[in-house]
This record gives C-alpha cells, sequence and structure tokens, in this order.
C-alpha cells in the first residue's frame, strides 16, 4: 500500500516578487508532488487567512511562519496517511487548524500541502493531474476570460474597474481561441502605443494605460478585435471584473475616482447596463461589494437573466456563502480560487454545490501567481468550462494556458470547448 513517506516545504518567490509557499509530497513508491500557493492582491475579508510573518523580512510578508508549520505539524500529521483519500487528508488538515478559516496553519500552508498530496497521487498512478482529480468526466476544456487591460488594484493607472477581458467563443477548440486572444492582444498593444500611451503592463499581464474614463477602456479593446480580423459580439466578447469592494467610500457609495463620480448601488447598476446596452458585454465580476447583499439582489434582478454576474469577494469560494447567494438569489455565477478555502476538497465541494444549482463555475488564479499550473488541470477535472488566468504575456499566466493546449493535445477527440454555451 502506497502512503505517504515525507512533507517538507521551502520559501519561493510568486510573480508580484513576494514569498509564498512551496510544498513537495513525497510517497513511499518514490513518487513526488510539488506544489506552489498564490496569493491575491484584493481580497476578500471573509476569504480563508495567508499567514504572513510580520516580521522585517520582505517587508513582513515572509512565509517562514507557513513553512515551519508544514514542516513541523502537517509532516507529522500526514506521515503514514493514505494519499489517494484526499477528503481524509483534508478533513485532518482542518481539523488540526481548528478554525474556520485555517487562520492558525495558514491556508497558504494548507493548500500548498493539499494540491502537492493531489500531485504526488496523480504521479504515483502514472496519469495526469486532471484525469486523476477528474476521472473519465472530465472532458470540458475552460473558455478563457483574458485579462488584456488591468487597472484597480492590479495596476497604478487611472482605470477604476480592475479587469477587462476578453472571451473568444467562435471557435472550434481552445488551440484556436487562444491564438484568437493573442493577435487581439498585439493590436491593443499597437492601438495604446499609437496614443502615445504606456504599454507596460499590470499584475496579470494586461496592458495599464491612463485613460480617460472606465469605458475608453471598452472602446479601444473593441477597436483591437476589429483590428485583428474578428467581430465584436460575434467571435469574442467582453468582461469585467469590476472589484468594487475597493470603491466603496465611507458612506456605502461607490467612488470612481477616474471620473469624479459617487454612485449608489443602483446608479452603479444602471451604469453597467448602459455598458452593456453598448458593448458586447457578457460577464460582471465582483460589480457590487462583497457586503452589499441588497444591491447584488437589485443588480441580479435587472442583469442576471442577460448576462453572468460572478461573485468573488462576495462567496471566496464558500459553500457556506455560496448556499446562502443561491437561497437568496444572488449573482448566477462564482469565481473558483482554491486559496480562498484552503483546501482542495472544499473548493471541490463549492464546485459540486454550484453546478448542481445551476451557477457557472470561473475557475480562476491570483495576481500573485507562480509557474505551478494546478487550477489548469483543476478546470478540466471539474468541467468548470470557463477559466481565468491573466493575459497572453507573463510566463506565471501563460503557464496555465500552455498547460491547457498539452491537455487539449492530448485528449484529442475526447475533449469539449464550450464556446459560446456558458454564457447563453
Amino acid at each position: 500500500m502506497v502512503l505517504i513517506y515525507d512533507i517538507y516545504a521551502i520559501e519561493v518567490m510568486d510573480s508580484r516578487g513576494n514569498p509564498t509557499v512551496q510544498a513537495t509530497v513525497v510517497l513511499s513508491d518514490g513518487a513526488i508532488g510539488e506544489a506552489i500557493c498564490p496569493s491575491g492582491a484584493s481580497t476578500g475579508k471573509r476569504e480563508a487567512v495567508e499567514l504572513r510573518d510580520g516580521d522585517k523580512r520582505y517587508g513582513g510578508k515572509g512565509v517562514l511562519k507557513a513553512v515551519e508549520n508544514i514542516n513541523k505539524i502537517i509532516a507529522p500529521l500526514l506521515d503514514g496517511q493514505n494519499p489517494f483519500d484526499q477528503n481524509n487528508i483534508d478533513k485532518l488538515l482542518q481539523k488540526e487548524d481548528g478554525s474556520k478559516n485555517y487562520e492558525n496553519l495558514g491556508a497558504n500552508a494548507s493548500l500548498a500541502v493539499s494540491m502537492a498530496v493531489a500531485r504526488a497521487s496523480a504521479n504515483s498512478l502514472g496519469i495526469p493531474l486532471y484525469r486523476y482529480l477528474g476521472g473519465a468526466n472530465g472532458t470540458t476544456l475552460p473558455v478563457g476570460m483574458f485579462n488584456i487591460i488591468n487597472g484597480g488594484e492590479h495596476a497604478n493607472n487611472s482605470v477604476d474597474f480592475q479587469e477587462y477581458m476578453i472571451i473568444p467563443t467562435n471557435f472550434e477548440n481552445f488551440r484556436e481561441s487562444l491564438r484568437a486572444v493573442s493577435e487581439v492582444y498585439n493590436e491593443l498593444k499597437k492601438i495604446i502605443d499609437s496614443m502615445g500611451l504606456t504599454t507596460a503592463v499590470g499584475d496579470e499581464g494586461g496592458f495599464a494605460p491612463n485613460l480617460k474614463s472606465n469605458e475608453e477602456p471598452l472602446e479601444i479593446i473593441s477597436q483591437a478585435i476589429l483590428q485583428a480580423g474578428y467581430k465584436p459580439g460575434v467571435d469574442i466578447f467582453l468582461a469585467l471584473d469590476v472589484a468594487a469592494s475597493e470603491l466603496v467610500d465611507g458612506k456605502n457609495n461607490y467612488s470612481l475616482k477616474s471620473e469624479n463620480k459617487i454612485l449608489s448601488s443602483k446608479e452603479l447598476v444602471d451604469y453597467y447596463k448602459i455598458l452593456c446596452d453598448k458593448y458586447p458585454i457578457v460577464s460582471i465580476e465582483d460589480g457590487l461589494s462583497e457586503d452589499d447583499w441588497s444591491g447584488w439582489s437589485y443588480m441580479t434582478e435587472v442583469l442576471g437573466d442577460k448576462i453572468q454576474l460572478v461573485g468573488d469577494d462576495l462567496f471566496v469560494t464558500n459553500e457556506k456563502i455560496l448556499k446562502k447567494g443561491i437561497d437568496e438569489n444572488i449573482a448566477n455565477s462564482i469565481l473558483i480560487k482554491p486559496n480562498q478555502i484552503g483546501d482542495l476538497s472544499q473548493t471541490m465541494q463549492t464546485v459540486r454545490l454550484a453546478q448542481r444549482s445551476g451557477y457557472n463555475c470561473v475557475m480562476s488564479h491570483r495576481s500573485g501567481e507562480s509557474e505551478d499550473t494546478f487550477i489548469a488541470d483543476l478546470a478540466v477535472a471539474l468541467n468548470c468550462g470557463q477559466i481565468k488566468t491573466g493575459s497572453t504575456a507573463r510566463s506565471d499566466r501563460v503557464a496555465k494556458y500552455n498547460r491547457l493546449l498539452n491537455i487539449e493535445h492530448e485528449m484529442g477527440s475526447l475533449s469539449k470547448y464550450l464556446g459560446e454555451e456558458p454564457f447563453l
């Protein structure tokens, strides 16, 4: 019987130049699994706790405490355990931590180990990670939500909304959809350069120019789609991640500094409706703050039967919070970030609840990423149908897309690409 033989962790670097946790799991048959935990910039206050050292190293962002928790607490805890019983592994982690949100071990410690156990198990069996996690049913290549203009917390520019994305739908497979996005991205660079603006990129690889309003990115992205030879609203659609929790002022209104506007929840939703009527927007993520449930109810009533309304900070990949949203008819989609909940099993449980309830699932990276491609396999395994992992620039983002290209190649005719189906 194959058992967990050794677990250890070290401090490594993420894409923003901050430390993060890498865990390694060694099995008794010699199989090894490694995983690196990502880190967010725009984080929901109900997320699982990312344990940081808080001392002088790395400006307080060191993760040696989390590393020590793996080496001294988690490693002995899981020594000799069955690595193929993922649910039991994660329940042992939850019980050892003793809190609701991994505030003791740190979600960066628990998730790194949880993912590494799964990867080691897949390697032990000699099968791809997506096949180990998804079985024979994991065959859906996700439609990408590609972030090509950054704003908000992800860029030091004048744009309030955090992400402007394009979604390629009118394509036969993931490979061709990725090519189209790359072509649009390069046309967008030419447009921004011709405007005399910087083509430097933000945390997730999207361009970060100073533009005049929150609408102007939609205008120039639409122009880039046309210049690349595609039709906006036919071949490629638009999406927003507003990250509205970052826009709330002290009076529970929303401050759009680039436009010198203070809007109520209703006024902001009405603004979205205008944008949706003008541009082929099919998805808005975190259009209102995580605490504005009454506003979310209004937004769902106004836009919920027209576009995808994605809860990120709102749901934080938490099954209980999602259940509340489902019961109250809030949003219609959920962003899935494993480090928001702290282990693989709870992530998968949240996805299953969403899918049973008719909510779309979007697998997602964080702004602080690495070369780790775990979420690409997880998106396929769980048939999420959508993935959000940055632009077609920066190797920490492209690594996930390259992994999906390899998965699509391995699957051959068995793979499915949903195209526009999630948005109908």
